[in-house]
């Protein structure tokens, strides 16, 4: 309860903050960005983070699952580091390097952005599923449960809190990358916040940074109740007792 609390204060004073930075109107010579036009960015900045938050998810648990095979163990070493090679690069530069390779515009930030948040997922993923219980796999076998089967039923379902955290990870980090994405013609939140920088103009940027924040405020707080519907009944009872 308490923490409910917290949040909404929070997102009411990031929204009151929001509002008060677009009343203004006008700081000196400069106009604040209209209520359509942040709303239109606020949009934009949404399909770009869900867009590269698909690719990720998409890229991402597939390789986790392939990490976490015994067949696969011998080149995990060398996958995971491939993949470790987005979070080591600066998001900026990223973005540069895509926008060169596949030229300026949305589709440019979101693969960058998919690529740079790709790391918690699989890693997530890879520790989900080797973190089950060999025992729960035996048992499932001695059922006459196939491989796949036992994959699906017993394992994904297992691993899917981790999976999930790791999704919100990557969820909040693509919110906040995204704002990048306004330096190569994508749009969104990060238009507002760079024209701010570039005219030295703490209002606007605050105009496009207090929506960003809340927006990954929200989006956290509804990965948080998807994860408690995916996760299995017994086990969330097991995690809640784990807790208290």
């Amino acid at each position: 309860m308490r923490r409910r609390l917290v949040l909404l204060l929070l997102l009411g004073g990031l929204c009151a903050l929001t509002g008060w930075m677009t009343s203004l109107g006008r700081v000196g010579f400069f106009m604040m960005a209209p209520p359509a036009k942040l709303l239109e960015a606020l949009k934009e900045h949404l399909q770009i983070v869900l867009s590269a938050e698909l690719l990720a998810v998409v890229a991402g648990i597939p390789l986790g699952l392939a990490l976490s095979r015994r067949s696969f163990r011998r080149g995990a070493p060398i996958l995971s580091a491939v993949t470790s090679v987005g979070q080591t690069v600066p998001t900026l530069a990223l973005v540069g390097v895509f926008s060169i390779l596949m030229g300026l515009g949305w589709r440019s930030a979101v693969v960058a952005l998919g690529v740079y948040t790709l790391l918690p997922i699989v890693r997530n993923t890879y520790a989900g599923l080797v973190s089950v219980d060999p025992r729960v796999k035996d048992a499932a076998r001695g059922m006459g449960m196939s491989a796949w089967q036992i994959l699906w039923r017993v394992e994904m379902p297992l691993a899917a809190p981790l999976i999930m955290a790791g999704i919100r990870t990557s969820t909040v980090l693509n919110v906040g990358s995204a704002a990048v994405a306004g330096m190569i013609g994508a749009g969104g939140l990060g238009e507002i916040i760079m024209t701010g920088v570039s005219l030295r103009l703490v209002e606007m940027v605050l105009q496009g940074a207090a929506p960003t924040a809340a927006l990954a405020i929200l989006l956290d707080r509804l990965l948080e109740g998807v994860a408690a519907t995916a996760t299995p009944r017994g086990l969330r009872l097991a995690l809640r007792r784990g807790n208290s």
